[in-house]
């Protein structure tokens, strides 16, 4: 049986490794429902994760197509795993704190409790490290969420430190593991 993953994309430039996640993914045989965050889409456009997942990205928690659906709560009901790759700072508050106002964290907050739920964290270290975000992460996992460690290197701004994304690899290494954990 296939399983479906919701993969949930926010603003940060790590973005762009989503296109590869999304293909190692489809590649592997997994129905793939892409998700952005408004800020997500001015690091990588939404035809790009289409055109590799073969389904249409979700963009907008109002917009529903079909009028007797709603779009993040069939999203939910449908899905095997949502990881959160990359988890900006800004969407980790959000979901911590129980905001709905995207599509991202609209479908988060209505998943069935019994569907595994992982974040890959990605941005500056300065900002991985502040009390405020470890708080969140460390909530996050109080709801179930299972953290994908950044990696330490040269980030985008060009410090040295923790908050890179997880390479794509590791990424599904652990989709995978999580998946068969969760039977």
């Amino acid at each position: 049986m296939t399983k479906t993953i919701l993969l949930a994309v926010s603003g940060s430039i790590s973005a762009y490794k989503a296109a590869d996640l999304t293909s190692q993914l489809s590649k592997f045989g997994y129905q793939v429902h892409v998700l952005m965050t408004e800020a997500a889409t001015q690091f990588i456009t939404p035809l790009t994760l289409q055109v590799l997942s073969k389904h249409p990205v979700h963009l907008d928690v109002m917009e529903e197509k079909v009028a007797d659906r709603i779009n993040h709560i069939d999203l939910g009901k449908a899905a095997d795993l949502l990881i959160l790759a990359p988890a900006s700072a800004n969407t980790i508050a959000h979901l911590a704190n129980g905001f709905a106002d995207n599509m991202v964290t609209a479908t988060a907050l209505a998943l069935p409790n019994h569907v595994p739920k992982l974040f890959a964290p990605a941005m500056n270290t300065k900002m991985y490290d502040h009390p405020a975000t470890q708080a969140n992460i460390e909530r996050l996992k109080t709801f179930g969420y299972r953290e994908i460690e950044p990696k330490s290197a040269v980030l985008a701004c060009g410090d040295i430190g923790r908050g890179a994304l997880a390479d794509v690899d590791i990424l599904v290494k652990i989709i995978e593991e999580t998946l068969r954990e969760s039977k």
